[in-house]
């Protein structure tokens, strides 16, 4: 949940937060964009690869998750493994971030040819590797840190990177987009988690379904 109990972002605050992360650091943004469009889950983003992304159909499939395995008195490392479902899903993505995507893609060509093979992963190190899933969790708050003192305090909450998440599942269901469409697009293993992760998002649902009802037994 939002850290300090404050809520995730607005559509305003949002957009707001990625206009001034992509001016400060593009590489960075194109993470934040990402997961703030697609509701993936961070292990999820970091395991992405450029053979998953269709850019031309506008979508993408997410099939694997990487993560943080720490062995006793042998320090930690990376694996990569499936989805936390087990369950490989496929999201479709707006068209900025299609255009933003391709930009990326193009930016990251001209660094090394390597960075854009089809199995190399979207938001990898400029050696290729995967990002630390912890590290790159405390690279977003130290930049919503940052923009909260060039854009005003009271322009951003205090956010966490899993927020982004939340905030995309929050938006749309605040604008009625349909339980199931949200649930699929997180990659939740069905709506009924999905309802009760996110029952607090429109408290008078019920109130609109009676309404609704009403005025169809009305005519």
């Amino acid at each position: 949940m939002p850290m300090g109990g404050e809520a995730c972002p607005r559509t305003p605050e949002l957009a707001r937060f990625l206009r001034w992360a992509d001016a400060e650091d593009p590489d960075l943004a194109m993470g934040w964009r990402l997961l703030a469009a697609t509701g993936m889950r961070r292990g999820e983003a970091l395991a992405l690869r450029w053979r998953d992304v269709d850019l031309d159909a506008g979508r993408l499939a997410v099939r694997r998750s990487v993560g943080v395995v720490k062995d006793k008195g042998a320090g930690q490392r990376l694996v990569e493994g499936p989805t936390k479902t087990g369950q490989a899903r496929v999201v479709d993505i707006d068209d900025d971030t299609v255009a933003a995507l391709r930009a990326y893609r193009a930016a990251r060509a001209s660094l090394a040819p390597l960075l854009v093979r089809d199995a190399a992963l979207v938001l990898a190190t400029l050696d290729g590797r995967h990002r630390h899933p912890e590290r790159y969790s405390r690279r977003f708050v130290e930049q919503v840190v940052q923009a909260r003192k060039a854009v005003g305090e009271d322009q951003l909450p205090r956010i966490r990177l899993h927020d982004l998440r939340h905030t995309h599942a929050t938006l749309l269901l605040a604008a009625g987009e349909p339980v199931k469409v949200v649930s699929e697009r997180l990659g939740h293993a069905n709506a009924t988690i999905t309802l009760t992760v996110y029952q607090h998002v429109h408290p008078g649902m019920g109130r609109e379904a009676a309404d609704r009802f009403a005025a169809l037994l009305e005519g």
